[in-house]
């Protein structure tokens, strides 16, 4: 009987990694939703540049107007990073695997890993949004502060017509959920369909799904987290596209190695990028309880 080698195996280099990177962009919905840059290479930082304001004011009919400064000043930095992962298959296993097996369940820890690093840092970023902040440690998220939250960003944006986005922790949504939906209901009841609408689709169908549609804005559950193991608050976020970046300087790639000590061979996944604030006046920082459910 025929016995699957390596040379099998070693072919499907490629396609593990076309299968990582189409995890890793199809799982990631939040790169989506930020500022995003993938024009430049290396390891050199990027630095945005932010204008003064000026003020028109009122004048007559024969004034002459009086030049204003506009100068730019550096203000925020992107500075890539390299991540990695690395797996490594034996020939014995090789040997005995069929390949595709190998090559799904690779592509798919790899692509994997790589989105929710790359998700977590994104989280990370939220805390660092200066628009404003609701909530505190230990309060609980509710759908009033949701409407506060999306009308502070919309102040700070001096616009009721530019698309925000809303991203909260899984538990939050949970919480909100089930304060407006059959599961925390008295008795039945629907605002404009509201309740059924939530009960019935109230948890994201697909990857990068809104779990609700509040006020126009569209929110979005994570469940990444940076917090602390000790903390159960979740800090989440208001903003509109600008307020937040990702820098992809090489995207996610696997390469092969053989080691012929160990018997075997290695798949390596790397990729530099980074992400940070852009405008971070633009955004409003949800700190709330994020505590697991248990009713």
């Amino acid at each position: 009987m025929a016995r699957n080698i390596w040379s099998d195996v070693s072919s499907i280099a490629l396609t593990v990694q076309q299968d990582a990177y189409f995890i890793v962009r199809e799982t990631n919905f939040l790169q989506n939703l930020v500022t995003s840059f993938g024009d430049m290479q290396g390891m050199n930082t990027r630095t945005s540049y932010a204008y003064n304001s000026g003020s028109a004011v009122t004048i007559g009919d024969d004034d002459d107007l009086t030049s204003a400064a506009f100068t730019p000043s550096a203000d925020q930095t992107l500075t890539p990073y390299e991540i990695g992962l690395q797996f490594f298959i034996t020939d014995a296993r090789a040997e005995s695997d069929v390949p595709e097996m190998i090559m799904t369940d690779a592509a798919r820890e790899l692509g994997f890993a790589a989105a929710d690093k790359v998700m977590t840092d994104q989280v990370g970023d939220f805390p660092n949004l200066t628009g404003g902040t609701l909530g505190a440690t230990g309060t609980a998220i509710t759908w009033s502060y949701m409407a506060a939250g999306i009308q502070q960003a919309r102040n700070v944006n001096k616009s009721g017509a530019k698309p925000l986005a809303a991203v909260i922790h899984g538990y939050q949504a949970g919480v909100l959920a089930k304060s407006a939906s059959i599961a925390g209901a008295t008795q039945l009841t629907s605002a404009l369909g509201y309740t059924e609408a939530v009960t019935r689709q109230g948890t994201g169908m697909s990857a990068g799904t809104p779990v609700f549609m509040f006020m126009g804005v569209p929110i979005y559950q994570v469940f990444q987290s940076s917090q602390t193991a000790t903390s159960t608050d979740f800090t989440g976020a208001i903003f509109p596209r600008e307020a937040l970046a990702i820098d992809w300087r090489r995207p996610i790639r696997v390469e092969g190695e053989r080691d012929a000590s160990r018997r075997g061979w290695e798949l390596n996944m790397s990729a530099i990028y980074d992400t940070g604030i852009w405008r971070p006046d633009l955004g409003i920082v949800m700190l709330f309880d994020a505590q697991a459910p248990t009713a």
